[in-house]
């Protein structure tokens, strides 16, 4: 069984920005192969970061976000719940990082992944046993 990814917002935002076409091609090859595999996690507060990102830094429209948005339930969703929330809480006190980082780290811990794929954490740095890989580095 392949192992657990939560891929965070900035890989999604990368699959569709044209602005950096070497970080869009890895990003979307990362997708395809996680959605194959069936092994990639998201979470709600990815969705809603992805959507405003998209249709406010990025210029795409609200139904091409809506669109996308529909793509990505190929991949299992984690529901943000308050428990979540409050490890959210304490992952980002005790690493400090920030509150949105924490809660990442959360909801990839409650799906039980090994590792979560990202830009925005120290590559290779591990956080409640959860491995920070970057994929553009």
């Amino acid at each position: 069984m392949a192992r657990r990814s939560f891929l965070d917002t900035n890989v999604l935002i990368y699959a569709v920005d044209q602005a950096d076409p070497v970080k869009q091609e890895a990003a979307l090859g990362l997708i395809a192969r996680q959605a194959k595999e069936m092994s990639g996690v998201i979470s709600t507060q990815v969705l809603q970061e992805f959507y405003s990102a998209a249709t406010r830094k990025l210029g795409i429209s609200p139904i091409q976000a809506r669109q996308h948005l529909r793509d990505l339930r190929v991949f299992d969703i984690v529901q943000v719940t308050p428990e979540i929330i409050e490890e959210g809480v304490d992952c980002s006190i005790l690493n400090t990082i920030s509150f949105w980082d924490g809660l990442i780290i959360a909801s990839a811990a409650a799906a039980k992944c090994s590792e979560l794929i990202s830009e925005d954490l120290a590559d290779g740095q591990i956080i409640q046993g959860i491995v920070v890989r970057n994929p553009f580095r």
